[in-house]
């Protein structure tokens, strides 16, 4: 599984300064849980996987590096997962696609055959601490009907990031924060690149920190 743009913004742009506990759901090889160590000195990570393969590139990823004390990889899906704690901080890059018809690890991945938008946002709603926060990144097309399933149980949008490639292009991805807390949202917008390979000022700002080198 390739390192993927959505992973790293997401990674880069929850809110995660006060989270003890954090769950990245769909964890893939450890991306998301590798970046919110770093940035939370404080906090224990539990990443939850499906696929086998992507489980087990993902704790070699979390032994291979200076957090492994503090990230548990699970071979899980959401639906049988059953901890025994409550999360300050649940993220996810879910699923978008539907009615996936290929076999590949990839594909599967990009689906939502295992994992819909409405079991993601229950599940999250049960396993969310009190003052806690489910951050996601979504397609821009599905952010209507995601508030909507989330508003259903009582998770409501604080804070919102539109995505564009570059300037000439539409927004194709949002980053949503939600919690049991109603609040004026607050909305930001983030561009790219500026050209091919030429990111932005407030790209670099926000993931320098996880490139060995940005142009």
């Amino acid at each position: 599984m390739k390192v993927g743009t959505d992973g790293v913004l997401l990674g880069s742009w929850v809110t995660c300064k006060h989270a003890n506990t954090i769950l990245d759901i769909g964890c893939g090889t450890g991306l998301i849980a590798l970046m919110l160590a770093q940035r939370n000195s404080k906090s224990s990570i539990t990443g939850i996987e499906i696929d086998a393969i992507a489980s087990q590139e993902a704790q070699l990823n979390v032994s291979n590096s200076d957090w492994q004390e503090r990230i548990k990889i699970e071979h899980t899906s959401l639906q049988d997962f059953k901890p025994q704690t409550q999360f300050d901080l649940i993220v996810s890059n879910p699923p978008f696609f539907h009615e996936n018809k290929a076999q590949d690890r990839r594909s599967t991945a990009r689906h939502t055959n295992t994992l819909s938008f409405e079991e993601l946002v229950e599940s999250a709603a049960n396993l969310l601490s009190a003052k806690g926060i489910l951050g996601v990144i979504i397609p821009k097309s599905a952010e209507v009907n995601f508030c909507k399933i989330a508003a259903s149980h009582n998770l409501y949008c604080n804070r919102v990031c539109n995505v564009k490639g570059n300037e000439n292009v539409a927004v194709k991805r949002v980053m949503l924060e939600f919690s049991f807390f109603k609040s004026e949202t607050t909305t930001e917008h983030l561009t790219i690149e500026t050209a091919r390979h030429q990111y932005t000022v407030e790209y670099i700002q926000l993931c320098k920190d996880f490139y060995l080198k940005m142009c």
